[in-house]
């Protein structure tokens, strides 16, 4: 801890406090090792430690919706997750290990509510401190924001730009042009532009740069312009020029206003770079340059399956800290016997632990059949153009610009075997989809079960507890609802209705090209983004924080026919069948009974319900 010592000798004189005495807090944290890309936590989510950077970098993000905005980096020595002891508040951004692993001491709210409890003195230098950096932190946000408006461009000028069907005005601070101006006109439909989902730009992004680069290596490009526009692709990559990407979602045109929209934006900061104005196409164009050797036919679902495999990375990220609640829970409650039932209908007994294990394996054949369907999307069709045959791109281009996006992206990608068959073709779509329902059908099994499971409190189950998250009703006090459970099955109905649209979009698939793939793309990166914020609701609002009522798991047990089934290789049949029979006539247990018969001590009884004897395949007891 010398290290941690020297770390916390400034803040500690600053708070005027012994530095032994913040040592001795931090020392009652635990340092936790984050792996690359790793989240640390979700915006939304409730605030569980306050930590201390030890080494590497933090990047802390706000968006949850497709779009993030890059807040800060923190470096060692930073206060992280510091809002913790202000409120109870949720986190209102998201924390991830950008660049390589990191190392954090995190110290838990129960420690710091000790601390709170019993050195109140402490506490509140260590809050004051802390309220003194989010200032530092405002104050910069309020410069940031300042200099973010001086710079802004007023609208008082117009350019023109033309197409095939005539010209259209346009304000000069907008990067695209008259294609976009077009497209906004004709698709105002959803409210949701292209730019909701940061995957898909940065994937358009991609196709243009790779497709720069292998065209100035044909030749069939010159270098300045290709250095163009993969600077201006890089500063899109980089998260700027986002807001230009306007075009609704959903469109016709088998997504050729998408691509005019990458195109023009890409096209005018390009010209920007090289020192000319917006809207001189004449140095660099958004057909000739900027699109040059592909159609949207290939460039479009390229860029479909690069965002898809992007947004992937971020909902298995959510899944896999649902599998990994669901482990800790079928720990924690592993002594646990409960009642299993079949058909809604008493079955033997199990434990509450094996019930959660068996969640948790749902999760994790989900993500494993994820992972299966994401294959098929590496296999892309740049160099088709129109229709498959390479028509206006040059001899090899097609293995080049694949070779370039694997590169950049790091992504195993390769050219399809068949371009034809691949431009024409969205069963690699339609197979993504299904796998996408099948794991939101399975989630909201579970879903279902917590309901069931929790139900009551006086009327109904209620062999485990969920989270209290809100009032449950207008009209009846006390009322509380399983509100997370329901949202999550809601997101997976919606899961489940794309998986139909996404069927009959593929299907709609005409000779050269599918006409659909707008809503096929509309509809897998807005599923995967939503089922990966209820992945990660569920675990943090739900799943966390359940609790088991044991007694009343126990007794259901005990007050079961259903052990009779566990007594009847000891007793036998004929008086495990006259046990069940009084004991549904009477009322009366079947424990009970068993006891008052005498057939059986209360010690053996005991051993032979005990969870591990009840639940796992066990050697008969000799006569």
């Amino acid at each position: 801890m010398k290290n941690l010592i020297v770390q916390l000798e400034a803040p500690a004189k600053a708070m005027g406090i012994g530095v032994n005495e913040l040592v001795a807090i931090a020392e009652r944290g635990k340092t936790v090792t984050h792996e690359a890309g790793a989240c640390l936590f979700h915006e939304s989510t409730p605030r569980e430690w306050l930590g201390i950077v030890v080494e590497g970098e933090v990047e802390i993000l706000h968006g949850l919706h497709g779009r993030t905005t890059h807040l800060a980096t923190l470096t060692d020595g930073a206060i992280v997750s510091e809002g913790i002891l202000l409120d109870d508040c949720a986190h209102s951004s998201s924390a991830y290990a950008r660049g390589g692993s990191v190392q954090v001491l995190q110290i838990s709210r129960s420690v710091l509510d000790e601390v709170k409890s019993n050195k109140p003195e402490i506490y509140y230098r260590i809050v004051a401190r802390v309220a003194q950096r989010i200032n530092d932190r405002l104050r910069a946000a309020s410069a940031q924001l300042a200099d973010r408006a001086a710079g802004a461009t007023e609208i008082t000028s117009y350019r023109t730009e033309h197409d095939s069907l005539g010209e259209r005005e346009l304000p000069n601070n907008a990067y695209y042009g008259v294609q976009t101006v077009r497209a906004l006109e004709n698709f105002s439909i959803s409210a949701v532009p292209l730019r909701n989902f940061a995957h898909f730009v940065k994937a358009l992004a991609y196709v243009k740069k790779a497709a720069a680069q292998a065209n100035s290596e044909l030749k069939v490009l010159d270098g300045t312009i290709a250095d163009a526009i993969e600077k201006a692709c890089d500063e899109i990559l980089d998260g700027k020029l986002h807001d230009h990407f306007v075009v609704d979602m959903m469109q016709g045109g088998a997504g050729t206003s998408t691509n005019m929209n990458a195109n023009e934006v890409i096209a005018n900061r390009g010209l920007e770079l090289m020192g000319h104005a917006k809207g001189e196409y004449k140095y660099l164009h958004p057909n000739d340059h900027v699109n040059c050797s592909q159609s949207t036919n290939d460039a479009y679902p390229t860029a479909i399956k690069l965002a898809v495999i992007f947004s992937l990375k971020d909902t298995m990220a959510a899944m896999r800290e649902l599998r990994t609640a669901l482990q800790a829970k079928e720990k924690e409650f592993a002594n646990v016997l409960k009642m299993g039932r079949t058909e809604n209908q008493d079955a033997v007994p199990m434990t509450l632990g094996q019930e959660f294990g068996a969640y948790a394996v749902m999760v994790e054949t989900a993500m494993t059949a994820l992972e299966r369907s994401i294959e098929e999307l590496h296999e892309l069709n740049m160099g088709a153009t129109a229709i498959g045959t390479g028509l206006n791109s040059p001899p090899g281009y097609a293995d080049r610009v694949t070779q370039h996006l694997a590169r950049e992206t790091g992504l195993p990608l390769k050219k399809a075997a068949n371009l034809v068959e691949a431009t024409q073709d969205s069963g690699a779509f339609a197979q993504m989809a299904a796998t996408l329902k099948r794991a939101a059908v399975q989630v909201s099994k579970i879903c279902n079960d917590l309901r069931w499971l929790s139900s009551g409190p006086r009327c109904g189950l209620n062999e485990i507890n969920l989270p209290p998250m809100q009032p449950g009703s207008s009209i009846m006090p006390g009322k509380v609802n399983p509100v997370i459970p329901e949202l999550v099955s809601q997101i997976c109905y919606q899961i489940i209705g794309y998986d139909v649209t996404i069927s009959m979009a593929s299907e709609a698939s005409e000779l050269e090209l599918n006409m659909a793939e707008p809503i096929i793309a509309y509809d897998l990166l807005h599923g995967l983004m939503i089922f990966k914020n209820a992945c990660v609701t569920l675990t943090a609002r739900c799943i966390n924080g359940i609790t088991a009522n044991e007694k009343r798991c126990r007794d259901y047990v005990q007050n079961s026919i259903g052990i009779v089934t566990a007594l009847n290789p000891v007793i036998g049949y004929e008086k495990s069948a006259s046990i069940a029979k009084e004991a549904l006539a009477t009322g009366g247990s079947v424990y009970d009974l068993v006891l008052k018969k005498g057939w059986l001590t209360r010690e053996k009884l005991d051993e032979l319900l005990s969870p591990a004897n009840m639940t796992d395949p066990r050697q008969l007891p000799e006569e």
